[in-house]
């Protein structure tokens, strides 16, 4: 089987799609293509997410939200959206999910801890799903 893709796009690409991101590099390491995009990307990824993922040893300080691309979507074999309505391009034979998350944006870290512990156990079972193992 080839590698699987996943692209994870929230509205501003600085929280919830970016916490997603390190989660599924961290547990996935090279089994999985990673990508993250934002409809209208902020400047900077948000610092309480960095945080809140520092806490539990995942490094997301290098990140850079990124526009979303219609090439990104094609690329990718599931499309993980997170509150960007309908930004998203939709293309046939892409499999499409989008997970419910409150958005950090503008919350401190106390705050954004349940949503960085939400995404984990999404990515846990979305790794399941793709029948690879995650690591730790």
């Amino acid at each position: 089987m080839t590698r699987p893709s996943v692209l994870f796009v929230c509205v501003h690409n600085a929280g919830r799609s970016q916490m997603a991101a390190g989660w599924l590099r961290s547990l996935a390491g090279d089994a999985v293509e990673v990508r993250s995009a934002g409809s209208l990307p902020a400047d900077r990824v948000n610092p309480a997410a960095v945080q809140a993922m520092t806490e539990v040893g995942v490094d997301i300080t290098g990140q850079q939200p990124k526009v979303l691309t219609t090439e990104a979507v094609e690329a990718s074999d599931v499309v993980i959206t997170m509150g960007c309505g309908d930004a998203c391009p939709i293309f046939p034979g892409k499999r499409y999910l989008d997970w419910a998350l409150e958005d950090p944006a503008g919350q401190g870290v106390e705050a954004v801890r349940p949503i960085r512990d939400e995404i984990e156990r999404r990515i846990r079972g979305l790794l399941a799903e793709l029948a690879v193992p995650a690591r730790g």
